[in-house]
């Protein structure tokens, strides 16, 4: 057997390995979605993938494991998504496009992946996971009062974290709602969501963004 293809197989197997990863964890996704964090379980994950247990037990050892590797892929695009809603904000872009935009990201993101609200919003979260949405909050609350910094200038730090804390808790109030329709029903209770934020907030933001 020549060197190239000794050193290809260890390569094949990584691929089939990360392949077989990926299949567990789109698995798990439908699962948690179906069922609930607690109610799952690795057999029924498997079942689900069309593997063996004994398959899924060679990539996880249980099923926290398999919930903190997909929440933090899941965690890592939502870091992206939202350095891209999130980013300043053109004088001229009005209000409403302001946040229609936003929201829109958000949700395109959230209805792709259901099983994000499932695991980090559920009331059974796992442990693993905790820390990983703590911190995740924590970044989201720090973009989103730098965006409403440049729409307040005239607001202290207090109201400015203040006004950042209800506008995400309005979103995941409303992100539920969401999640729990489709077609013209979810339209419609997105924009629902567009509305609230700009009728809050176009009194604090006054003039300084357009109207166009």
């Amino acid at each position: 057997m020549s060197d190239t293809s000794e050193k290809e197989q260890p390569r094949r197997r990584q691929a089939r390995g990360e392949r077989r990863i990926a299949q567990l964890l789109e698995a798990a996704a439908r699962v948690f979605c179906t069922t609930g964090y607690t109610a799952a379980s690795t057999n029924a994950i498997a079942r689900e993938a069309g593997v063996s247990p004994g398959t899924l037990y060679q990539f996880f050892p249980n099923k926290e494991a398999i919930a903190i590797e997909l929440g933090g892929r899941l965690v890592h695009e939502m870091r992206e998504t939202y350095g891209e809603a999130l980013a300043p904000v053109d004088p001229a872009t009005s209000l409403e496009e302001a946040i229609g935009a936003a929201v829109d990201r958000f949700i395109a993101f959230n209805t792709e992946h259901p099983v994000f609200f499932a695991l980090m919003h559920g009331p059974d979260m796992p442990g693993g996971i905790t820390e990983a949405h703590d911190q995740l909050h924590t970044t989201l609350i720090a973009r989103i009062e730098g965006l409403l910094s440049s729409l307040m200038p005239g607001a202290s730090p207090a109201d400015v974290t203040r006004t950042a804390h209800v506008c995400l808790g309005v979103y995941k109030a409303g992100l539920e709602l969401v999640l729990a329709h489709e077609g013209a029903e979810r339209t419609a209770y997105v924009q629902e969501i567009k509305d609230v934020l700009i009728r809050y907030l176009d009194p604090l933001v006054g003039d300084r963004l357009g109207r166009g």
